[in-house]
């Protein structure tokens, strides 16, 4: 008797120890597939990590998901937002980290919560006082998602969008990045630590300040600089961008002509097509 139930407990054991390796070894897709999505805008990275749940025909907003209850934002684990840089989410600050992106759904307005426990399953260990920020935005009608999806609609230098859009509705926020106030920085120290044979690194500074239309009394330093160390069509023509954009408009065509004069003495010869572009905009 005693051997036989021996023989059993040593079966029930072996089965139970092959069934924990036919689960570790069994990997099936997950019903909500898990995604990122990144946006570099200006300098920073922006990384969202979620997981997609299909509507299925279900009833999603105060059906599958309710109103005025603490929402994973998708499936699975809580999805998370990381900033590689701190931003500014409508007006608010929020440090560089990865959050728990939250949210509570409701009928017409819908809280966003990036909360410091990033790392859960659902929103069952949520924390109300881990909150970093919350915000308040208004959900819009969309285009039909059947797949949840996050999305970057809008993306400038220092500025960008986060959309949600699920079934029929789109909830979105916008932040911000101080790229300019980075990029400043960094060109200072650049162009200060420049070799004296380099006009490319002044050059480069000065035509970020120019398409951004910022610190344009340093740029012409910097453009300056440039045609100092070495007479280009770039220089050049950033000069003549320069005076077009302080109104001199005969001075600057003056100028791009003499930057294509000296593109095309160039060797390899330079592509004029830009500058030429410029011209017939500033003879309008």
């Amino acid at each position: 008797m005693r051997k036989s139930l021996s023989c059993l407990i040593a079966t029930v054991a072996v089965l139970s120890l092959a069934s924990a390796v036919w689960a570790q070894q069994l990997d099936l897709p997950r019903p909500s597939p898990k995604a990122s999505v990144t946006q570099t805008v200006g300098l920073t990275d922006v990384t969202i990590t979620y997981c997609r749940p299909s509507v299925k025909g279900r009833v999603i907003w105060g059906g599958l998901v309710p109103y005025d209850q603490v929402w994973r934002t998708g499936a699975n684990e809580a999805t998370t937002i990381t900033f590689g840089d701190d931003v500014t989410i409508e007006g608010n600050k929020l440090p560089a980290g990865t959050y728990g992106l939250f949210t509570i759904p409701g009928k017409d307005e819908w809280t966003v919560i990036f909360n410091k426990g990033a790392k859960q399953w659902g929103a069952y260990e949520y924390k109300q006082d881990q909150d970093a920020l919350r915000i308040k935005v208004k959900p819009q009608p969309a285009v039909f998602h059947e797949l949840m999806t996050f999305s970057f609609p809008s993306v400038s230098t220092e500025s960008a969008q986060v959309a949600l859009n699920w079934e029929n509705l789109q909830v979105a926020f916008s932040f911000m990045v101080n790229t300019i106030e980075k990029v400043l920085g960094a060109a200072r120290k650049a162009v200060a630590e420049a070799k004296p044979d380099d006009w490319r690194t002044s050059y480069r500074a000065a035509a970020f300040c120019l398409d951004n239309n910022v610190n344009l009394a340093e740029a012409k330093t910097w453009l300056d600089k440039s045609v100092a160390t070495k007479e280009t069509m770039y220089n050049l023509s950033g000069q003549a961008r320069l005076l077009a954009m302080q109104g001199k408009k005969a001075d600057a065509i003056a100028l791009a002509k003499k930057a294509i004069t000296v593109g095309n003495a160039a060797d390899p010869k330079a592509d004029t097509s830009m500058v030429d572009n410029l011209i017939k905009e500033w003879e309008k």
